[in-house]
């Protein structure tokens, strides 16, 4: 795979980025030391954190933090109710954390909370139509914020790393025994 100035992608040292400077600085400290992780680790990491910081804006404008977009997000994608530990696990968030995203949901008219008719303690969750036109009307926004983060990596260069970003998730949820998709 190369990057988008035709540098392999693999090289470091050579694409000057944030992480790069890292390696050297412990390459200098520890000449022998092998920081082939770091430069994987490492730019997942800072790619994670950045992304992060802006693509939240579209969520921003329409008054969602990325958690309670999640929760929207998962209950649309899913398309039925589901129960608060049903959400924490698809969004891989602690179950006090989503009663927390629930609570202001429903008090947004975003979401909607029934008992079950069996047992009192069990609760399902659906969307509202508010709730899912939100959702629907946000979505295309960012799915466009992505693109546009993308535009400098080549397509096939893109398919590469979806495949191979894939791989590295299905064996790091099957270290540490999380639900796959």
């Amino acid at each position: 795979m190369t990057a988008g100035n035709g540098r392999a992608a693999g090289s470091g040292a050579a694409l000057g980025d944030t992480v790069s400077k890292v390696v050297r600085q412990w390459q200098t400290v520890h000449p022998g030391i092998d920081t082939a992780p770091m430069e994987i680790i490492g730019r997942v990491n800072r790619c994670a954190a950045l992304l992060q910081q802006a693509e939240d804006a579209p969520l921003r404008r329409a008054g969602l933090t990325r958690p309670e977009f999640d929760v929207l997000g998962t209950l649309r994608r899913t398309g039925h109710e589901l129960t608060p530990s049903e959400i924490a696990r698809e969004t891989f968030a602690s179950g006090a954390a989503v009663t927390k995203r629930l609570k202001l949901l429903t008090e947004r008219e975003l979401v909607e909370r029934r008992g079950d008719d069996r047992d009192r303690r069990v609760a399902h969750v659906r969307l509202t139509d508010a709730g899912r036109d939100l959702v629907d009307s946000v979505m295309p926004e960012q799915l466009a914020y992505e693109e546009a983060v993308l535009s400098g990596v080549d397509t096939d260069d893109r398919r590469e790393l979806a495949v191979l970003l894939g791989e590295l998730l299905i064996q790091l949820e099957g270290r540490l025994n999380l639900p796959r998709a």
